[in-house]
């Protein structure tokens, strides 16, 4: 669904989907190795404009192939999502779900490694899903509230509607809710996604 896989350098609204924001992050090297200021709230509002109170701080280890997601959230209690690959490598997927959406069902993508650090914000409403290119690849999620059992939802990260970037020479393995996850078409029949506020 999308005319470019991944968006290009630098930081700011992502070109296909504006309500996902990304940031490059600066590392400082020296002989010691590396330190990244991986977040800082008073100045990424001050860039974005938007408000990100960290509530919750949750990290991920997986191997090679591993597809998580598309995860999201359809209404109140959501989590709002700033994540970034701090060990190994992933390509990084947010996807539109809310429907009346100009970009519904687009995607933008990032490949996020270690040596070259960025982050993604990922708002409620749209979801959000990586796979691991490294043979292990550690991701730090910031979430702007407790997660609540429950409440987050997935649509299949291999729906061919979506057409998301995953590698080809990648066997990709899902959690079995993952695998089970409803279609874009399925779940939007069934009123399981948001609504694109008016």
């Amino acid at each position: 669904m999308n005319d470019e896989e991944v968006f290009p350098e630098g930081e700011g609204p992502a070109p296909v989907i504006p309500d996902v924001w990304r940031v490059a992050l600066r590392p400082h090297e020296d002989v010691r190795g590396r330190f990244v200021e991986s977040f800082h709230q008073e100045r990424f509002a001050a860039e974005s404009g938007r408000l990100m109170t960290v509530r919750q701080v949750n990290y991920s280890v997986s191997r090679r192939g591993v597809v998580r997601g598309v995860h999201y959230f359809a209404g109140p209690g959501g989590q709002t999502k700033y994540v970034t690959c701090v060990s190994g490598e992933v390509l990084d997927v947010a996807v539109d779900l809310r429907v009346g959406s100009p970009t519904y069902g687009r995607w933008e993508s990032v490949r996020m490694d270690a040596s070259r650090p960025r982050a993604v914000h990922v708002p409620v409403g749209l979801g959000h899903a990586f796979v691991a290119l490294s043979e292990e690849a550690v991701m730090l999620y910031l979430c702007d509230s407790p997660y609540v059992p429950g409440l987050e939802r997935t649509v299949h990260p291999l729906d061919p509607e979506l057409a998301l970037p995953w590698s080809g020479d990648l066997a990709p393995t899902l959690s079995e809710r993952d695998h089970a996850a409803p279609s874009l078409a399925e779940a939007r029949a069934d009123g399981l996604l948001p609504s694109h506020p008016s």
